[in-house]
């Protein structure tokens, strides 16, 4: 999926919700664990309430790989219930270099190989270019890169000053844009982290922002949009439990739809308010 694809999609839905699939297994409504194959048939019910309201789905992966085989698989099932007008996001965080950072680009990006065929990957930025590029010689695939995570972790690093009272994260997007466009490169960048979004939008104009964190983990959409908005929405606003988690009754999946489609209403007034 190109950005202008992306964004026509964005414009069509008055929406840039993404939802997180953070499937877990022990979160599982009960009347579902009876059956043969409970995550799929989740996942299945989630995509079918929430697919109108939102313009991507993510997958994180650690939901599925610590299942093994068996998790792989129901990844790769639910992958085939995504919509083909939807923007796919592996969330895997991969991150190194030389031949398994090619075979990590392989595992999501080529479906003869893997069975999967993602829009876009994770990749953590540590190792430099090298741990990058591989994922960029897929053609019309996107790397997310970590810029500014939302966890209080990030403090251990992430904001350690390099000369010149450069940041970190600031290091790392400079640097980004020098393996890859706008076309092919978003940045990761928690919305608990709203107060930097303006320098961030500085240092990535027309980037498109991956933002988790509304909802579960406190992020304010209003300021998501004040301070991260651009000429073509530039933001993919994640929310995974407050949404796939708004009940463990049998109403799951009709839950998960009233809380994307109050999402949906929100960013459609600021998309007014933003983008006219």
């Amino acid at each position: 999926m190109t950005k202008q694809q992306l964004f026509e999609n964005i414009l069509k839905k008055r929406s840039f919700l993404c939802v997180g699939l953070d499937t877990d297994i022990t979160k599982l409504p009960k009347h579902l664990l009876k059956l043969d194959n409970p995550v799929v048939e989740f996942n299945k019910q989630i995509i079918e309430a929430t697919a109108e309201y939102c313009v991507s789905f993510k997958p994180n992966t650690a939901f599925y790989e610590s299942r093994g085989v068996k998790g792989w698989q129901d990844l790769e099932q639910t992958m085939e219930l995504i919509p083909s007008d939807i923007f796919t996001i592996a969330d895997a965080k991969r991150g190194d270099i030389g031949n398994t950072s090619e075979m990590y680009a392989r595992a999501f990006f080529n479906k003869k190989e893997s069975g999967f065929d993602f829009d876009s990957v994770t990749v953590a930025p540590y190792m430099g270019v090298d741990s990058v590029s591989p994922f960029l010689g897929f053609e019309d695939k996107w790397v997310i890169l970590l810029a500014l995570t939302s966890n209080n972790g990030s403090k251990d690093f992430q904001f350690s000053l390099l000369d010149g009272d450069e940041r970190l994260y600031e290091k790392v997007i400079k640097q980004a844009h020098t393996w890859a466009n706008a076309d092919r490169l978003m940045f990761v960048v928690g919305a608990t982290r709203a107060s930097e979004l303006e320098i961030i939008r500085k240092l990535a104009p027309d980037n498109f922002l991956l933002v988790p964190g509304v909802g579960a983990q406190g992020g304010s959409l209003q300021e998501v949009a004040q301070f991260g908005m651009n000429a073509t929405c530039g933001l993919l606003v994640n929310s995974s439990r407050g949404i796939i988690y708004a009940s463990n009754g049998e109403d799951f999946a009709e839950k998960a739809r009233s809380e994307a489609k109050k999402l949906r209403d929100e960013m459609d007034v600021l998309l007014d308010k933003y983008l006219g």
